[in-house]
This record gives structure tokens, sequence and C-alpha cells, in this order.
């Protein structure tokens, strides 16, 4: 492991190695761990993003409780992949919605309205890679417009 370097803080969980060719720690997060935007019956838990991944991409956990609307038809100019990690997640792309179940994928190319709901009964979360990255500056804002207002039943 030459120019390796590994560390790790009491306790568990954040565990990193640094490689000193790329000035870059990995991440090794427990289930759950990472930082946390509670928004009402809509969480969000971010594991990576810019300074982590220079900028290249953002990796964060959406949670929806049971029959929730998500963020709203929107766009930008980042591509938006989802990976369904539990639950049934109804994710729009363009004008169809899908109807995506735990290990389907789907990508939001930038420019590409698109959103995501739980029209299910039970939980349901996604694994989102926004790339580039540096997503995460914008969620302060974005977790106090849904404390302004809360996201509403899906049906």
């Amino acid at each position: 492991m030459h120019g390796l370097r590994p560390s790790s803080q009491p306790g568990g969980g954040h565990t990193s190695i640094q490689d000193s060719s790329t000035k870059r720690d990995s991440i090794v997060l427990s289930p759950g761990e990472g930082r946390s935007y509670p928004m009402g019956r809509i969480s969000a838990v971010f594991k990576a993003d810019g300074a982590e991944t220079q900028g290249a991409y953002s990796i964060s956990e959406w949670w929806l409780e049971p029959n929730t609307q998500g963020p709203g038809a929107h766009s930008h100019k980042e591509d938006d992949a989802f990976y369904v990690i539990e639950g049934r997640m109804s994710i729009l792309i363009g004008d169809r919605w899908i109807d995506a179940l735990k290990g389907s994928f789907v990508l939001a190319p930038g420019g590409v309205m698109h959103d995501f709901q739980n029209r299910s009964s039970k939980r349901a979360g996604v694994l989102n890679f926004s790339i580039p990255g540096d997503f995460e500056k914008n969620m302060p804002e974005i977790a106090k417009w849904f404390g302004e207002n809360p996201p509403a039943d899906a049906l």
C-alpha cells in the first residue's frame, strides 16, 4: 500500500485511508451515518459531496415516508442518478412517471425535468448521485423551504 495511511477515529464510524498522491481521504460510514437534513416527511443524509470529491459528484440518501410528495418537478444542469434502496419510489423523467422498485436505477440527465414521490404505504429510499457534485451547499435553503412548505400527500 505505497503512499496509503490508514487512520480511524475512536468509537468506530468514520474511517479514512489517505493516498498521498491524491490528497483525498476515503470515506467509510456505517448505516445511517452522514450529514442529516430532516425535512418533516422527507429526510436526506449526505455521504460525500464537494470537498470530499473535489466537486466531481455528490452522494446522498433520500427517504420519504409513505404517501409523500417529493421536491416537485424541476431541472438543473447536473445529472441525477437514482438507485432505489428500499421500497418503491415513483420517479418522473420528462413527462413519464416510472414506478421504480428496490434495486431499480433511473438516470435523469442534466436539463431533464424530474421529480420523485413515495406513493406507497411503506417508507421508501433512494441513493442519489448528483454529477458534478457540490450539491450539499444548497441543503440548508432546501431544508428551510420544506420547513415552510411541508410535503403534501402523494395521492
